[in-house]
């Protein structure tokens, strides 16, 4: 079952503030492919990328430090329009703890959402801060999985030195229940991630906004599959930057870089692997829906080897 672990929709940019979910910038010095933010995600755009994975989860975003507000109930609304194809995460800033445990609880009991999305960079807490481990307390006695947006952020209000997924180890020992899921594969901090992979059995990454960068995610990938961790990487392609049909080729792809040259090859039944991991299962969550949803995995691998 394909699960595309990390997609975004938004109206305008004023609900991403001066800060994109994963770290998007319209800053002049961004030099990522498609880092830019888009004017908006639109819903249509979003279930049309969608077309060949069976579930999609839709993160929300909430920063008072950048003055963002991409509201939960929008994510909400959507999710439930789709119910047997999409699975909602309620962007929470815990800087307020009374207030983020009653968005929390309302965004659960009411609004059906089932995750938890968290930036501490963007909302300038320490991950290890005791209001933060306040929220993560609630969520895991909630059984809500917590993605954290770890590295890509060079937006100049974001705390970087908090991006760092190092900082998730203390949270990790302290909640060993709770499931973690680090997005982007922690990218640039990609040996920290793989490191916390391997110590830690309900911590997981997913491989969005990193496939772009071709010689970066061969390096990544390589070392995941060297120290072990495969079974630990979610798909996700990070929509609006990109979508999950090309990130699907460009992981298929990603040994082309190793032709004519004495580089490993990683083996393509570890990539299969990633495309196909039932992510839903790893973090505890089930669609509404029932039934079979479409999957293209195999046309798209089978058209790689073509080619």
């Amino acid at each position: 079952m394909i699960v595309d672990c990390y997609t975004c929709i938004w109206d305008t940019h004023a609900q991403i503030g001066r800060h994109g979910p994963g770290g998007a910038s319209a800053g002049p010095r961004r030099r990522h492919v498609g880092a830019t933010p888009p004017a908006h995600a639109a819903k249509a755009d979003h279930f049309a990328a969608s077309e060949p994975v069976r579930a999609a989860i839709v993160v929300g975003f909430k920063s008072r430090h950048l003055n963002a507000d991409l509201p939960n109930q929008l994510i909400s609304d959507y999710v439930r329009s789709h119910a047997d194809r999409m699975i909602g995460f309620a962007g929470i800033d815990p800087v307020d703890p009374a207030r983020a445990i009653d968005d929390l609880a309302f965004a659960q009991d009411e609004l059906r959402l089932v995750g938890v999305s968290l930036s501490p960079a963007a909302q300038n807490f320490h991950p290890c801060h005791t209001n933060a481990k306040t929220c993560y307390e609630a969520a895991n006695a909630r059984g809500m999985p917590i993605l954290f947006h770890t590295g890509l952020c060079d937006t100049p209000q974001c705390v970087l030195p908090y991006a760092q997924p190092a900082l998730l180890d203390e949270v990790a020992r302290e909640f060993p229940n709770l499931k973690l899921v680090i997005a982007h594969l922690g990218w640039p901090w990609v040996n920290e991630t793989i490191v916390l992979l391997g110590k830690h059995a309900n911590v997981f990454a997913d491989i969005s906004r990193l496939l772009h960068q071709p010689w970066q995610a061969y390096q990544a990938l390589l070392t995941a599959y060297q120290y072990g961790v495969m079974d630990r990487l979610l798909f996700a392609s990070g929509f609006p930057y990109a979508r999950a049909k090309h990130c699907i080729e460009a992981l298929y792809d990603i040994n082309h870089l190793t032709s004519g040259t004495s580089l490993p090859a990683i083996p393509r039944e570890q990539l299969r692997g990633i495309v196909e991991r039932d992510a839903l299962e790893l973090l505890g969550l089930r669609l509404p829906g029932g039934g079979e949803g479409p999957t293209q995995a195999a046309a798209i691998e089978d058209d790689d080897a073509e080619a």
